[in-house]
């Protein structure tokens, strides 16, 4: 068997002897010799190929426990894994371009209401959360008040607490109001505090891993709405006769949408359309998608669970939004519609307008 020194090794398979030597002690690439008085290692030409997917894997930045896992594999379960992988790194980076935004828009945004010209706007609002016409019981929770819009999808054996439980945390944090110089700790707060309820409720079950909820909340700083948001359910924006989803899928299916691998039009119908790549479940570390919108007189909101915009088309969603004044009367249409259409899993949404304040303290939309 011709064998290779660790110099020719390194420049054929393009890793270097410092990392040849560290992948020998962690038993992922081992030489076939090694000289039992000097020490030095051989490696065979047939451990090139290993040893070039190994040099590769490193570049795209996968770690040595997972690369330990794809050199295990035979070819195909190799590259479902990486893509498995990429997929997630993805889904990072998407979470942390989300944040960055934030971040950019928190530091560089100026309050309209210090101008001596603006009025105080406020918001008007209705929830409603329904079983639909197929579930037993509905693992929906849906909130809206003066200082909270939120809609959260729980799942698992213990999917409709842990949804209120998510709320619920956001809820406590309201009670003093949001001081608008102290946004990014009040998320932060909301965010982690959402995180433990859930974990709470899910430690109390034989499957925690198996329990969570998606969660999707504004919370309102009186020129502003904060966005927090993990998992499928939704918010879509009316603004100026324009409507348009203002939140990202974290769903299986929306990756590979995103990646190009299918269309939205074959999405909408996939079996997996429902698989979450990120929620707040059991011990999950996932980073929940933030971001802030300003805030103009005769903008609607709408925030809803899956039972609703993957039942009811968005041109019918746009019907009822822009075109019934009442929340309270618009919410009840949204939830007819889903259950006229079959009703087939918990459907919950919320509805807020933004309007401007009368100067007699009435409201003007």
């Amino acid at each position: 068997m011709a064998l290779l020194t660790i110099g020719a090794f390194a420049k054929e398979s393009r890793l270097s002897p410092k990392a040849l030597r560290l992948y020998d002690e962690l038993g992922l690439l081992t030489p076939a010799r090694v000289d039992p008085a000097s020490g030095y290692r051989f490696y065979a030409t047939e451990q090139l190929r290993r040893a070039r997917l190994v040099a590769w894997l490193r570049r795209i930045g996968m770690p040595l426990a997972r690369i330990r896992v794809v050199c295990a594999l035979d070819d195909a379960a190799a590259a479902r894994e990486v893509r498995a992988f990429w997929d997630q790194v993805e889904a990072d980076t998407a979470a942390r371009r989300e944040l960055a935004t934030f971040l950019i828009d928190h530091l560089s945004w100026k309050d309209p209401t210090m101008s001596p010209n603006a009025k105080p706007l406020e918001i008007r609002y209705a929830a409603l959360s329904d079983a639909g016409l197929v579930r037993e019981s509905n693992q929906d929770t849906a909130y809206a008040g003066s200082r909270l819009l939120a809609v959260a999808d729980g799942f698992g054996r213990a999917g409709a607490p842990a949804s209120a439980a998510a709320v619920d945390a956001l809820k406590r944090l309201t009670s003093d109001g949001l001081p608008a110089g102290d946004l990014l700790n009040v998320l932060g707060d909301a965010i982690e505090q959402a995180k433990q309820a859930v974990r709470t409720v899910a430690a109390a079950h034989p499957e925690p891993q198996q329990v969570g909820t998606t969660l999707t909340a504004m919370l309102w700083t009186g020129s502003q709405l904060a966005l927090v948001h993990i998992g499928d359910s939704r918010a879509y924006l009316l603004r100026d006769g324009e409507f348009f989803q203002i939140t990202h899928d974290h769903t299986m299916v929306q990756a590979m949408v995103d990646a190009g691998r299918i269309s939205a039009d074959e999405a909408a119908s996939h079996p997996q359309r429902s698989l979450l790549m990120r929620a707040l479940a059991g011990e999950s570390q996932v980073a929940a998608d933030l971001r802030l919108h300003d805030a103009h007189p005769g903008d609607r909101y709408l925030l809803c669970s899956d039972g609703l915009s993957t039942v009811v088309a968005t041109e019918e969603l746009r019907r009822v939004v822009s075109g019934v004044a009442d929340p309270e009367q618009a919410v009840r249409e949204l939830v007819g519609l889903a259950n006229r259409a079959g009703g087939p899993d918990n459907v919950s949404c919320v509805v807020a307008d933004v309007l401007e304040q009368c100067p007699d303290g009435g409201t003007d939309r």
